[in-house]
């Protein structure tokens, strides 16, 4: 009899058919869910007479409460390298083994300059009202030639925002806690005296650090004080980098030009949550890391851990 294998939060029910899921299927019957589990509860009976689950980046949580409830399932597979949602301890008491996969830093780069070049010259705005009958031109675009642009993080989607932003002409500068001046001469930018510097001179604010915590919060409502009321604030991280009631009230009193934002604090949002109708925001679906080469790995190198733990010799252990 084959193992049961569920492809989890598979919006776009893709899974099966980006990938080449021929090694396995003598093996394995593969179930793709393109809708979300909102609760545990949800998740447990769904998962309940499956062996393998396959989940996507860390939208869907494996605490013990969960892992301990699922007897059957034997191998946990998420996108990534690296996953804070999933609790290694458990797993293992439970005799599940976790495996990870690569993931491209290329598809958050682009994301993050879409959002931020559609903030600067108001792209939805004036497509909305080119469409509906509205003013011919109604904003005035802010110029990224010139301007400053603080990048907090520096790390592989960082210096990749950074570059871009020195091709655009852009002033680039970088802060994080343990950002160093050899880091910044490297990808050719210049070191923020402090947190604070940074938002206080920069223009356009992007956001790339991984969340802990000692960055959970990072950004509150004196941080957010301290941007120019020109400026725009983009996160393409993790929502929790950014307090975000005090983002909102931010918005909605108009204290920043816009922010950009692809991450939030429930995912997926909520119809009715605040950030669905925040003034000047320019909001995405996590899409970071949504792009058809992206998903190609995700779910070849699915394929392929679960041919390797079906031989026995799993590959890109996690935890």
């Amino acid at each position: 009899m084959r193992l049961r294998c569920a492809v989890l939060d598979d919006f776009q029910d893709i899974a099966t058919t980006i990938a080449d899921w021929s090694p396995v299927r003598d093996r394995v019957e593969v179930t793709s869910f393109t809708g979300h589990f909102a609760t545990e509860d949800e998740l447990a009976t769904a998962l309940a007479d499956f062996d393998i689950a396959v989940t996507l980046r860390e939208r869907v949580p494996f605490p013990a409460s969960l892992l301990d409830r699922l007897p059957r399932l034997k191998l946990l597979v998420a996108s990534g390298m690296r996953n804070s949602v999933i609790d290694y301890a458990a797993a293992g008491r439970n005799g599940v083994t976790v495996c990870g996969t690569q993931s491209s830093a290329v598809p958050p780069v682009e994301l993050t300059w879409a959002l931020l070049l559609g903030l600067a010259r108001g792209l939805v705005t004036e497509h909305h009202a080119l469409r509906t009958g509205g003013p011919w031109q109604s904003t005035v675009g802010a110029d990224l030639h010139g301007s400053r642009l603080g990048l907090i993080g520096l790390g592989r989607i960082g210096s990749r925002v950074a570059a871009v932003g020195l091709a655009f002409g852009m002033e680039v500068t970088a802060w994080s806690p343990h950002l160093t001046r050899e880091r910044t001469d490297e990808v050719g930018v210049e070191l923020a005296s402090s947190k604070e510097e940074l938002l206080r001179t920069s223009d356009f604010v992007s956001l790339h650090l991984v969340l802990g915590e000692s960055t959970r919060g990072l950004l509150g409502a004196a941080e957010l004080a301290l941007l120019k009321p020109t400026a725009y604030l983009v996160n393409t991280s993790r929502a929790a980098l950014v307090d975000q009631e005090a983002l909102l009230a931010a918005l909605r009193e108009g204290r920043i030009a816009g922010a950009g934002v692809d991450v939030f604090d429930t995912e997926p949002l909520p119809a009715d949550h605040p950030m669905r109708t925040a003034p000047r925001l320019l909001a995405t679906p996590h899409l970071g890391y949504v792009s058809r080469a992206n998903y190609r790995t995700y779910y070849t190198q699915a394929v392929e851990d679960i041919t390797a733990w079906l031989d026995g010799s799993p590959v890109r252990r996690l935890g």
